[in-house]
């Protein structure tokens, strides 16, 4: 007897293969339909509450639907559907509820109105507060700036070295760091520039000296670690801050060695104090990493400009779809928001002299405030205040406060509370309107509010053809917020954004310690920041890429030939073994279990992220048969043991297979050729949409399928622009999609062009 894959294949190929079918004589896929399938689906696939309460959607050909019903439907008889009566059946489900396309027409999506996600919102006001102050630069020179003074302290006439550090990580031993210019019993070193939070998160800062130390971040008035003064014996110094990913923040750090402290007071002054050990590391703990040190492509010689980090905690955002939305109203975010208010409110009064250029002398002080909260108010709306805004909002403020200072406070809690401010899609019907183009584009791919030249482009009429929209499009990709954000889509499409338990049985796995699982993240956010990077910036490069980048540590694991404390660089691949993403042992870390690889968590993510397919959750929960129950089972035929019974095989006849092709890899994705004392089986297949079975042996050639698939190119391209829009993307036409596809091939799957493409489609709504 056929197994029961091997079957589905048989009739779908058979299916797609005979036409004539449709054809047959008999009763119309309709009248079927009403006799043998209502009964439990429902008249419209509504589902029935007693049978099958779930909607009859989905993205199955008509030839893998008429496969399906005529292996297992209907359920409750044993006699199953002819697969003459299947393909009819089949046909009329697609056309009538059941494909994408009977979805629109059956209830056509639409641009809905939603708040602003907790990423935008943060976003927003720090780039609303940073609209008043100079703007932040992400200098080409990597590393801080040093000046070394032969004091212990920092006059200028006691600098005798400024040069440029990669990183603060020094060991001075009992020397100096020059034996010519400082003496080694007392000198000073200052560094300072910017440090580059690549993801929005609490980063914690470590300072590691025997001797005295400051470091600031974010702020050159109250330093983050304050070791001027310290007990002995006291060498770690940790202090955490909440950073915005895709920015700079400017760093100062201070190191002092001097006489005093360590010299013996019993000897006398005209005598050589004892030599002392010195050293000083600049470290950080970053999320989900554990701690290092801070590395030279995080840091600039560019100074930068303070940035409002806001600490006001939200409630999550929906996920339900697949991606973040602001949808959800509630009274724990409305309590957010005023949370928030407050907290910017009181940052823009403590810092109004800086903000808004005034001083308590200023002859015209009130009129200068109403100023600076007009252009706050606009900056916040995201369009000029008509007359009637400007009264309710600043000016009735400024009549009925006490004094100045509170008046713009209130403007400020006001206009952060309004609907013009928390919601998208506020103030006008025109969908070319210009002010609202700019905010598609800004919160598109920045998550925030436009800038000045978007603005100004906004106001000058600019923004109203394709091609001026794709011009400031251009620029905009240069910004390190839109590398953030496409960094951050692309951890969220491979499920790693918010990363799992990846730690494995250290008894069959000891070198798979924490810092290894941090290297291998870094491992992985170099290779993608390698590719958005690059000019081309293919898709394609995310299956087919022959490199990896490794340190020391990492090669030694995953046999690569790199001394032991080497750092991070690019290193080819075993490409007969490897290719791309879907070789990375994050990745392949993330999708195992503690002590055994899992094709179905594999073929799940294959299924779901990279190919776009719709998964049921099983009718139940099954756990794992236990390995040692079966310890003489591969992992291939424990799995395959396991998704026997039929009621399985509806999701795991597709998830197999593609799961089985990792096979080569193990729990910490290191390469293997046995297992359980047999060579281990890669052979895999999936059947495509148009009834195509494509078989591929191992992760290159299951790489090639998927980086030519025009399923997984277009399940990336709605993937995207969900991420970039936060809507549907049938919101914006029948043919949106298609056509954001064709021009996606067409650049060569360039995802700069894409993203792009995707808001310039979005910023003029189709009406």
């Amino acid at each position: 007897m056929r197994r029961p894959l091997e079957r589905r294949i048989v009739l779908v190929a058979l299916l797609a293969a005979c036409p004539s079918i449709i054809r047959a004589a008999g009763p119309s896929g309709a009248a079927i339909y009403e006799s043998r399938c209502a009964r439990c689906h429902g008249v419209g696939g509504e589902g029935t509450e007693e049978n099958y309460p779930e909607l009859m959607v989905g993205d199955h050909s008509i030839a893998q639907l008429a496969a399906l019903i005529a292996e297992t439907m209907p359920e409750d008889i044993e006699q199953k559907c002819p697969p003459e009566e299947a393909h009819k059946v089949a046909a009329y489900i697609y056309e009538a509820f059941y494909s994408p396309e009977a979805q629109f027409r059956n209830k056509p999506a639409r641009v809905e109105l939603s708040r602003l996600t907790i990423r935008q919102y943060q976003n927003s006001v720090a780039d609303l507060i940073g609209s008043f102050c100079r703007a932040s630069e992400w200098g080409d020179e990597r590393g801080l700036k040093g000046e070394y003074f032969a004091a212990r302290d920092f006059r200028p006439e006691a600098r005798k070295i400024k040069r440029t550090d990669a990183e603060v990580h020094f060991d001075f031993g009992e020397g100096s760091p020059d034996g010519e210019k400082l003496e080694p019993h007392e000198f000073s070193i200052s560094w300072e520039g910017s440090v580059l939070a690549p993801d929005t998160g609490d980063y914690e800062f470590i300072v590691r000296t025997e001797h005295a130390a400051r470091l600031w971040i974010n702020d050159k008035e109250r330093p983050l670690i304050d070791a001027s003064v310290k007990s002995k014996g006291e060498s770690e110094h940790r202090a955490e801050i909440r950073l915005l990913g895709g920015r700079a923040y400017s760093v100062k750090l201070e190191f002092s060695k001097a006489v005093q402290g360590v010299k013996n007071p019993d000897n006398k002054k005209d005598e050589t104090p004892p030599a002392v050990k010195a050293s000083i590391s600049l470290e950080w703990k970053r999320p989900y990493h554990t701690a290092e040190v801070i590395p030279s492509r995080n840091l600039s010689v560019t100074d930068a400009p303070e940035v409002f980090v806001l600490r006001a905690p939200f409630p999550p955002d929906d996920r339900s779809v697949g991606y973040e939305r602001g949808t959800a109203i509630s009274k724990a975010w409305d309590e957010a928001t005023t949370e928030s208010a407050i907290e910017v409110a009181g940052y823009v009064a403590d810092h109004l002299s800086e903000l808004a250029g005034v001083s308590k002398e200023t002859a015209d002080l009130e009129a200068q405030l109403l100023n600076f909260c007009h252009t706050f108010a606009e900056r916040a709306f995201r369009r000029p205040l008509s007359d009637e805004q400007k009264l309710l909002y600043i000016d009735r403020q400024f009549a009925e406060a006490v004094d100045p200072d509170l008046a713009v406070k209130h403007v400020v809690l006001l206009v952060l509370k309004s609907p013009r401010f928390l919601y998208r899609e506020v103030g006008t019907a025109d969908a070319a309107d210009p002010y609202d183009v700019a905010a598609r584009m800004s919160f598109g791919l920045w998550d925030s509010v436009p800038d000045e030249a978007l603005r100004n482009a906004a106001a000058d009429g600019q923004l109203a053809s394709h091609d001026q929209i794709t011009e400031q499009l251009e620029r905009m990709l240069l910004d390190p917020r839109t590398h953030a954000k496409l960094r951050e889509f692309l951890m969220t499409w491979i499920k790693v954004s918010q990363p799992p338990d990846v730690s494995k049985d250290p008894r069959v796995y000891p070198e798979f310690t924490p810092d290894t699982i941090s290297d291998l993240r870094t491992s992985l956010e170099l290779s993608i920041d390698d590719l958005l990077n690059s000019k081309a910036a293919d898709f394609r490069q995310l299956m087919l890429n022959d490199s990896i980048f490794l340190n020391g540590r990492l090669a030694a694991i995953y046999g690569a030939e790199l001394p032991k404390d080497a750092p991070f660089e690019k290193v080819r691949c075993q490409t007969e073994h490897r290719s791309g993403l879907l070789s990375h042992p994050y990745l392949l870390a993330c999708f195992a279990y503690t002590n055994s690889s899992s094709p179905i968590h594999r073929g799940v993510f294959i299924s779901r992220s990279l190919l776009g397919r719709a998964l049921k959750q099983p009718p139940e929960a099954v756990a794992p048969l236990p390995v040692e129950l079966h310890a003489d089972l591969t992992t291939r035929k424990r799995v395959t043991l396991q998704t026997k019974p039929e009621a399985c095989q509806s999701c795991h006849s597709m998830i197999n297979p593609l799961g089985f092709s990792l096979e080569e890899f193990d729990a910490i994705g290191r390469y293997r050729e046995i297992e359980k004392n047999r060579p281990v089986d890669s052979a895999g297949s999936y059947t495509t949409q148009s009834g195509r079975v494509v078989e591929f042996n191992g992760v290159p050639e299951l790489a090639a399928f998927l980086a030519d698939s025009e399923e997984s190119q277009a399940a990336f391209v709605r993937q995207l622009f969900q991420h970039i829009v936060k809507q549907p993307i049938r919101a914006y036409g029948p043919d949106c999609w298609q056509q954001l596809q064709q021009s996606f091939a067409a650049n060569e799957f360039n995802i700069h062009k894409l993203a792009a493409e995707i808001v310039a489609t979005s910023a003029i709504p189709p009406e």
